[in-house]
């Protein structure tokens, strides 16, 4: 007599691990329930419920240890920002001091050429040395030769 109950008590408590396990709305609004997880192309804002430890999901991908978003960065990881952003700020300061320099020694290879063009075209005797250190005065062709030169320099700068 006393079998019967228990019997009862044992395959109803049974029946519940049997019970479905995860319920989910499909992509048309309709509850979904299965011992297995949901696919993969259901969001988890439409899992309504799932079992506290997942044993085995077939559809998962391999879980890669990503950093949760609502974590503020470790120590770490604030030190090495702060250290790459030191060197691209000192790097920065490199190529502006890289390019003044630059901007710095055209402005003064084109006031040269201006200078020597203006010298060219006042039609003034020009002396130049030789390998001996002789004074040398340049010929028509030598003025024609540097005043081409300074016209291409010129032409390069604004």
């Amino acid at each position: 007599m006393y079998r019967h109950p228990l019997l009862a008590v044992i395959l109803l408590a049974s029946s519940s691990m049997a019970a479905a396990q995860y319920i989910w709305l499909d992509e048309h609004g309709v509850k979904q329930l299965s011992d297995r997880p949901p696919p993969p192309n259901v969001p988890r804002q439409r899992i309504v419920k799932m079992p506290s430890k997942t044993v085995f999901n077939p559809y998962a991908e391999p879980e890669v240890a990503a950093k949760d978003a609502t974590q503020p960065p470790s120590v770490a990881e604030r030190n090495a920002a702060f250290n790459q952003r030191q060197r691209d700020a000192a790097q920065q300061a490199s190529q502006a001091a890289d390019d003044a320099k630059r901007h710095a020694d055209q402005r003064a290879n084109c006031d040269a050429a201006r200078h020597n063009q203006m010298a060219l075209d006042q039609g003034l005797r020009l002396s130049t040395f030789d390998k001996t250190g002789q004074r040398a005065y340049m010929s028509d062709a030598e003025r024609e030769e540097l005043r081409k030169n300074a016209q291409k320099v010129l032409a390069d700068c604004k």
